[in-house]
């Protein structure tokens, strides 16, 4: 979502209608989707549905109550909440790693910001710059789960010094949880479940998924398996759709912060492709849509299983897809094609 991405907005072609979501789902089906979409708005559900199997060796198919992993959202979830230490007073965007987390020692650790993290500006290592196994998975992914990672191999020799440019890495979150953890005096689990009131949760340490599904390449060769839990403030979290969307209408309706630190939160910056913090927010040109929609957009992918959670904050609306197939195809909102182009048409244009 870099380069020329204000470029490619402008050169779409003007909106065609969208059509209902409901063709827009069987068309995807069609071309092998499997999982689960949901619309909705602050007053209702207004689309639902779960196809397809979440486990080929079972035969199980997906349900619309499952619990998925939530992937790189929890990034989503982990910004907020650190807006929320920034509204009360205990952070600052600008405060200095070294000061919001002492035991941090990396070389960088009196030059690195909270706001660089949420936006992967750091410079920290990056866990999936580690040797893959034959497998191909990162052995970060596949070594037990190491508690002091964020202070201990984040902390290593960074990929960068923090200049501004943008790269993505899990260690940035890694050290945002254990900044969380200092801040509020919880372990980060206790303060997603307060905060949220939600029923979501960080695994333990094993290897796999403690949820139905099962990640696929291709849609019959299983993705490998990685320790989820190593992912923590990046990527551990784990819920249900429902969960999400309740989630999306509390930030809508300004319960989890103010309108103001929301703001923050959403404010897209265009030199780092429209990243926000934890998430993006640009103007989307979509089929039957009038103008320009401003979207929030949060995706997610591991071990075979991707996550789309897009909100229309002028309408309320909020679209979330989870499927367990690493080979569909989203595309990207301002590219104006694909699935998540479709999709999202349907559900904020229709």
């Amino acid at each position: 979502m870099r380069g020329l991405f204000a470029l490619a907005l402008l050169a779409l072609a003007a909106a065609s209608p969208a059509p209902p979501l409901g063709p827009v789902v069987d068309a995807a089906v069609a071309k092998g989707f499997e999982g689960v979409v949901l619309t909705g708005d602050a007053r209702e559900v207004s689309f639902e549905r779960a196809v397809g199997v979440a486990d080929r060796a079972t035969g199980r198919a997906h349900r619309v109550g499952d619990r998925w992993p939530w992937a790189s959202v929890t990034k989503q979830v982990v910004a907020t909440l650190v807006m929320q230490e920034v509204e009360q007073g205990r952070l600052t965007l600008e405060t200095p790693l070294a000061r919001a987390l002492p035991a941090f020692k990396g070389p960088t650790a009196a030059q690195v910001t909270i706001r660089q993290l949420l936006q992967h500006v750091s410079g920290l290592p990056d866990p999936s710059a580690t040797p893959e196994d034959a497998n191909g998975v990162e052995a970060f992914y596949r070594t037990p789960l190491d508690p002091s990672a964020a202070t201990g191999f984040c902390a290593g020799p960074g990929a960068t010094a923090p200049s501004g440019k943008f790269l993505y890495n899990n260690c940035d979150y890694l050290v945002l949880g254990a900044v969380l953890e200092r801040s509020s005096s919880k372990p980060l689990a206790q303060l997603i479940a307060e905060r949220t009131r939600l029923p979501l949760t960080l695994p333990a340490d094993a290897v796999g998924f403690p949820t139905p599904q099962r990640g696929y390449l291709d849609g019959s060769k299983p993705a490998p398996l990685v320790r989820l839990a190593t992912f923590g403030a990046a990527g551990a979290l784990i819920g249900r759709p429902r969960d999400l969307l309740a989630f999306d209408r509390a930030l809508l309706a300004n319960r989890l912060l103010t309108q103001p630190a929301r703001d923050v939160l959403w404010k897209g910056d265009p030199k780092l492709g429209y990243e926000a913090l934890g998430q993006w927010s640009f103007p989307a040109k979509l089929a039957g849509c009038a103008g320009p929609v401003q979207v929030i957009e949060r995706q997610g992918d591991i071990a075979g299983i991707q996550v789309r959670n897009y909100i229309a904050p002028a309408t309320g609306r909020i679209l979330i897809v989870f499927t367990n197939r690493a080979d569909v195809d989203f595309g990207q909102l301002w590219q104006g094609k694909g699935l998540g182009y479709d999709l999202a048409s349907a559900a904020f244009c229709a």
